[in-house]
């Protein structure tokens, strides 16, 4: 017989996700991890209403809501002009559990979802252990480790990659990562400064070739998150320096900026040629990597964790057969092909490299959305989610949106 146990390699918040739901299904997890802690630098941070319904489906809501700020709003600027449209979550209002987003670093996430996981009995995590390899058979998959000690194995009926962009279990099993890396990078910011003075809302895209730029709020003391793009040919040890001058430019006032961190990282639009190998399965960057314009790479990282932890404890517990499996790698390497990466990409380019004569049509464009149409493309975020893998389905998405 197959072994019932799980080993999870990565400890993200997709990792950590799935290990949770898992556990709680009464299969035992261990989740290992190369650092010694929960990554903090700068990465995602806003969750979308459809994601809310999963993190309240893993017990973990009511504790991200105590932590997070509720978004109710996403304003759209043009640097150029100042030109401004918002668009409000209340049209969600009596549509949805959970009309607006929450705003909360990943990995505040992660401290939280850790928190739910050590209180599971069927749960372990592994500190400063290094994954170099795996191998499988029919009924087991060994993950080749590396510590402080020297080698080591560890041992699981099933083994799960949700190791991040550069992921050793992807590379191990010898699958295509195509796609592309796009030639700027992100530098992500979080900063102390007056943005609502300065009329920005909860989450706002300042569109501009030039000074584009995410901002969000992170936390109910003050605390942003700013995101901007350079050439990511340009030296990396004079970021700083650069980074003053964005911020004189883009921030009124910018003498009064507190840089609390900065984190700078490439942007790729890649997909896993497959999202299963045998006993061996991937989620999250290690299965897709997108550029976060829009949010949409921990969403759909996070409704992997949902799709495939649901169906893995059902074939565990045998309730499934692991075809329930095969549809996961279909059914979410297809949402990211088609919904997910092309999303985000036309953020992106709207918010990042679409010039004057663009803009015009495009705020011309939101401007005279309706409320129903509006509200409309906030639910379509609801296709980056997957409905039950227990029976074919001809949509990629859910069909609640």
């Amino acid at each position: 017989m197959a072994q019932d146990n799980v080993l999870v390699v990565g400890a993200g918040p997709v990792g950590l996700t799935i290990a949770l739901g898992l556990a709680r299904a009464g299969v035992e997890v261990t989740v290992v991890e190369r650092g010694s802690a929960l990554n903090t630098s700068p990465r995602a941070a806003v969750y979308q209403w459809c994601v809310l319904d999963y993190l309240a489906e893993l017990g973990v809501l009511a504790d991200v809501e105590e932590r997070g700020v509720r978004g109710r709003g996403l304003g759209m600027r043009r640097f150029d002009t100042g030109q401004r449209i918002r668009r409000s979550a209340s049209v969600l209002d009596g549509y949805v559990a959970h009309p607006y987003t929450i705003h909360l670093g990943q990995d505040k996430l992660g401290e939280i979802v850790l928190a739910h996981l050590r209180r599971c009995p069927h749960a372990n995590v592994v500190w400063n252990t290094e994954v170099t390899g795996l191998r499988q058979d029919a009924d087991k998959v060994t993950v080749y480790t590396t510590t402080s000690d020297g080698p080591g194995e560890l041992h699981g009926g099933w083994a799960i990659g949700a190791d991040g962009a550069r992921s050793v279990v992807r590379q191990s099993l010898g699958l295509d990562f195509d796609g592309l890396t796009w030639p700027e990078r992100f530098v992500a910011t979080n900063i102390r400064y007056d943005f609502r003075a300065h009329g920005f809302d909860d989450g706002n895209f300042v569109a501009d070739q030039r000074m584009g730029a995410v901002v969000v709020v992170l936390s109910r003391d003050g605390l942003w998150r700013c995101t901007y793009q350079e050439d990511a040919k340009l030296p990396v040890d004079t970021i700083p320096e650069r980074m003053a001058s964005f911020f004189a430019a883009f921030l009124p006032g910018a003498k009064e900026v507190e840089l609390v961190e900065w984190s700078p990282y490439r942007m790729h639009q890649r997909s896993a040629s497959r999202y299963r190998a045998g006993r061996v399965l991937l989620a999250g960057d290690a299965a897709h990597a997108t550029n976060p314009t829009g949010g949409l790479g921990l969403t759909s990282g996070l409704f992997d964790a949902q799709a495939l932890g649901g169906a893995l404890a059902a074939v565990i517990r045998g309730e499934s057969g692991d075809e329930v499996l095969d549809r996961y790698d279909e059914v979410r390497r297809r949402t990211f092909l088609e919904i997910a990466s092309p999303a985000a990409t036309a953020y992106k380019r709207l918010v990042f490299g679409t010039g004057p004569a663009g803009l015009d049509a495009s705020f011309a464009a939101m401007a005279a959305e309706d409320e129903a149409t509006q509200r409309a493309n906030m639910l379509a975020l609801a296709r980056l989610r997957t409905p039950s893998l227990d029976t074919p389905s001809p949509e990629s998405g859910s069909t609640d949106g």
